[in-house]
C-alpha cells in the first residue's frame, strides 16, 4: 500500500548575494533526511521534493535571471536547505553575427522619352515636380 504524505511548500527565502554574483535559495525542509532530498536546478528554476515523516515539502522556483545549474553547491544543516548557484552572463551564449560589406544600393530612374513626362515614381503616389495633381 503506498504511504500517503501531505504535501506543503516549504518556507522559503532567494536573494542574489551580489558581492559573489551567485543566488542563494534557502528551504526550511526540517525532519526531512538528507538522502531522500531531491533538489533539480534548470537555468530558469528550482524544483525540490523532500520527503519527512508524514508530509512531503515539495517547491518550485521560477527564476528571473539565468544561472549555472551545474556549478550549483547545496549544504543541509539542522532543517536549512541552502542551495546557491552562480548567475549567468545572458551574453555568455551569444552568437557573434558576420557583417558583409555591401555596395551601395542604386535605384532605377524613369527617364523622359520625346517630352512625356516622367513617371511618378512606384508606391509614391505623387506626381513629378512640376506636374498638376489629377483629381
Amino acid at each position: 500500500m503506498p504511504e500517503y504524505r501531505i504535501k506543503i511548500a516549504p518556507d522559503t527565502v532567494a536573494y542574489a548575494d551580489g558581492e559573489n554574483h551567485r543566488l542563494v535559495v534557502e528551504f526550511a525542509i526540517p525532519g526531512a533526511p538528507t538522502d531522500t532530498i531531491d533538489v533539480k536546478i534548470l537555468e530558469d528554476s528550482i524544483h525540490l521534493t523532500a520527503p519527512a515523516r508524514d508530509i512531503e515539502y515539495v517547491s518550485a522556483l521560477a527564476l528571473s535571471w539565468p544561472v549555472k545549474p551545474d556549478k550549483a553547491e547545496a549544504t543541509y544543516d539542522h532543517g536549512l536547505l541552502r542551495v546557491e548557484v552562480p548567475f549567468k552572463d545572458p551574453m555568455e551564449d551569444a552568437v557573434k553575427a558576420a557583417i558583409t560589406a555591401g555596395g551601395a544600393e542604386t535605384k532605377p530612374k524613369a527617364i523622359a522619352v520625346g517630352g512625356a513626362p516622367a513617371a511618378p515614381a512606384r508606391g509614391s503616389g505623387k506626381p513629378p515636380a512640376g506636374q498638376p495633381t489629377r483629381k
